[in-house]
């Protein structure tokens, strides 16, 4: 059965007032703070992520891109990664919505999404 919208994880970078908003309107969200998880290694939130079924969100495009390749190269599932431009935290979160809306948990799988 496909789900219908992605759980998100946010990391460090993240504002968490973003993740207020996303939840407010009804999304699963964590972030590093909820978790306990501040200061670690990016590969360990992307792996963090990947084992709890979360689509990772984070501004640091590089690093994260690096590591999506290094899923791709070991076969390595992954629930997706979001990288965000830098926004204020409202734009920013009605961006996360539109894309939550149009891509469905399953297409998100092993995907990078820009937004």
């Amino acid at each position: 059965m496909m789900e219908l919208f992605a759980d998100l994880y946010l990391d460090e970078d993240v504002d968490i007032l973003v993740a207020e908003i996303l939840r407010s309107r009804g999304f699963d969200v964590l972030t590093t703070l909820d978790t306990r998880r501040l200061g670690s290694a990016d590969s360990d939130q992307l792996e963090y992520a990947a084992g709890h079924g979360r689509a990772l969100v984070t501004h640091n495009r590089v690093d994260f891109e690096r590591l999506a390749r290094r899923y791709f190269e070991d076969a390595a599932p992954h629930s997706g990664i979001i990288v965000a431009v830098r926004r204020q935290h409202h734009e920013l979160s009605m961006r996360l919505l539109r894309l939550l809306n149009q891509v469905s948990r399953d297409e998100m799988q092993n995907q990078i999404a820009y937004v």
